[in-house]
């Protein structure tokens, strides 16, 4: 029997081992690096830009010449996965979820459809399931994993917008708080709703949405002749951790008939620890919630997901069927993932969760998570003790605010660039309350005591105070 001819681009195994481990030599030293590494980097950068912009030759180049190539363009820039790195929300990204998209994209199985990779379908549903249930979301719930929590909070106001409104829905109105993230305001415009459709309620002192205040829009709206039907909260705000009164939420969507969403892209995972899961309480009661395991399970970027109470309603707001496709999966154990998204085609994103959990075990992560809950705690007493400093919010979460005492904004951008100047840490800024505050979220997986401690020295330093 004549042997089939390979293709060109698959090498002999030797030569696939030899490259996978040219790639793992990389790989291990960039982790290795990170420790050392500054937490920013723009030297020479571009020139590096400039050469990255050529054409790709007709001929091969080594595969060496080019991973020398990548490893100096992933060195440019902000590291996120750098230890130091405590702005807007770090993404360290794990070994193991790298190995798992290495695997996913080697066997390259679709799984848009269960019936294409039942197996590896059911591999992704069991750890959608893992996590209805940890948030305690009932069966017929359904979960669904996205490229980030823009998209997760896309497809919920989606699915509120069809199930609460059907297909006359331009009077339909949607109450976010002043701290919510801009995906929302971006995803009811994406999804078809006029520009004023979105109502921003004030916040309170602690930067919790002012339900009280909703409350009186809400029936304001009503009396103008428009519809009310979704309210969004925070479990974790981009500013400043806040988690906004879920109960409370829940009570006021269950008496106006709204569907509640919670965004809990930053702070959701922390249901993982006991103190996280006293602040979220509430969060059972939502209609959908948007994680990102791209933070708090410390995933590579690209890792979103969306979990929404009632499956079936996720489903009529998203499936759409062709006669060239196999037929619809009716299976609530293996379902058709596109018939839960906007996507078809879709990579196997489940196997960059299953395989860390799987491998570290669940206790893990939440000891993980806890020891940056202590952090930020630490934190925000030793800022708080520097004279020099006002820190205005106690940490619910793992993200601390804080801004120069007395001075300008500029001032506080001054103080930003010399806490950054050490490459040691790298900090963000956000304007809030009508004043800069400076940023410090403590998520990295990478991010223990000695590199936080050193942190807070820095600070200290910086704003006179050492």
């Amino acid at each position: 029997m004549t042997a089939e001819p390979r293709s060109p681009f698959d090498p002999p195994r030797d030569e696939m081992r030899s490259m996978g481990h040219e790639v793992v030599e990389l790989a291990a030293r960039f982790i290795e690096e990170r420790y050392s590494a500054p937490t920013s980097d723009y030297s020479e950068v571009q020139s590096l830009l400039q050469s990255l912009s050529a054409p790709p030759s007709q001929g091969p180049t080594p595969l060496g010449d080019l991973l020398r190539t990548i490893e100096g363009a992933a060195s440019k820039g902000f590291d996120p996965a750098n230890p130091g790195f405590v702005a807007y929300i770090p993404g360290g990204g794990l070994y193991a979820a790298a190995l798992a998209d290495f695997l996913a994209c080697v066997v390259n199985r679709y799984t848009g459809l269960s019936r294409p990779a039942p197996a590896l379908v059911q591999m992704e549903a069991s750890v959608l399931r893992w996590l209805c249930d940890l948030f305690g979301l009932p069966e017929e719930a359904q979960g669904v994993l996205t490229p980030g929590g823009s998209m997760s909070n896309l497809s919920a106001t989606v699915t509120a917008r069809h199930a609460m409104l059907g297909e006359r829905f331009l009077e339909g109105t949607i109450y976010v708080s002043d701290e919510i993230h801009h995906s929302i305001a971006k995803s009811a415009r994406i999804a078809g709703l006029p520009s004023g459709a979105l109502r921003v309620v004030p916040s309170d002192e602690a930067l919790h949405i002012d339900l009280v205040a909703a409350r009186a829009m809400i029936h304001k709206d009503r009396r103008r002749g428009h519809k009310p039907f979704m309210l969004v909260t925070s479990a974790g705000t981009i500013n400043t951790g806040a988690v906004d009164p879920l109960l409370d939420a829940a009570d006021l969507a269950r008496d106006e008939g709204l569907w509640l969403h919670v965004d809990g892209a930053y702070g959701g995972f922390f249901q993982l620890t006991e103190r996280g899961r006293k602040r979220l309480s509430g969060i059972e009661r939502a209609d959908s919630i948007t994680l990102d395991p791209h933070k708090g399970m410390f995933l590579p970027y690209g890792t979103g997901c969306l979990l929404v109470r009632d499956g079936s309603l996720l489903r009529a707001a998203h499936e759409t069927h062709a006669n060239y496709l196999p037929g619809l999966s009716e299976d609530p154990g293996l379902p058709d993932f596109s018939s839960f998204s906007p996507e078809l085609t879709r990579d196997f994103r489940g196997l960059r969760l299953w395989l860390p959990l799987h491998l570290h075990g669940v206790a893990a992560f939440s000891q993980a998570l806890d020891e940056k809950l202590d952090l930020a705690v630490y934190v925000f007493e030793e800022l708080e003790a520097i004279s020099e400093l006002h820190v205005p919010w106690e940490p619910e979460l793992s993200l601390v605010a804080f801004r120069p005492r007395a001075g300008t904004d500029e001032d506080a951008h001054r103080l930003l660039e010399r806490i950054n100047a050490s490459e040691r840490v790298w900090l963000s800024s956000a304007s809030f309350r009508e004043k800069v505050h400076l940023r410090m979220c403590i998520l990295s997986h990478r991010s223990h005591r000695d590199r936080i401690r050193e942190g807070v020295e820095i600070i200290r330093v910086a704003a006179g105070g050492g």
